[in-house]
């Protein structure tokens, strides 16, 4: 799965959550897939999704457990909103919002449907985890694979 396709993934499910509310699911998924790959450490150029980053800020911030669980087999590991913005911070949060025209609590919303849904699907197969020693292999790993 390419990075495009995971941005799209992500993008879907932000506008199928009903955390988004009626803006979310009204978005244009071209406009999503940008303002979800600014957020997520990507750039204008390549669209990309940054999972070493995010599992890093993850890990940092107590959620190795979280991250852990979307890279696995199991089920994911819900987020709340202040995940959320542990993970990317208020003003990244604020400029996402204001991006798509939405308020935050919605961009929030989203993001714990869309986050989660990402790094499961960037990671399918849950055995990623196992074979390269856990959370920070993952971190490592992912960092090399995307570039960073």
């Amino acid at each position: 799965m390419d990075m495009s396709d995971l941005l799209k993934m992500g993008a879907s499910a932000f506008m199928n959550s009903n955390r988004s509310g009626d803006t979310g699911s009204g978005l244009d998924l071209g406009s999503l897939t940008s303002a979800l790959s600014g957020l997520t450490g990507g750039n204008d150029d390549n669209g990309g999704f940054d999972i070493g980053s995010l599992l890093g800020k993850m890990q940092d911030g107590g959620m190795a457990d979280m991250a852990q669980s979307w890279l696995g087999d199991g089920d994911n590991a819900p987020m709340e909103d202040s995940n959320v913005m542990d993970m990317f911070g208020a003003d990244k949060i604020s400029d996402f919002a204001s991006q798509l025209g939405m308020s935050e609590s919605e961009a929030i919303g989203g993001l714990r449907d869309a986050m989660p849904e990402m790094v499961n699907n960037a990671s399918s197969g849950g055995s990623l985890l196992d074979s390269i020693g856990g959370i920070s292999g993952a971190i490592g790993m992912a960092s090399k694979l995307f570039g960073r």
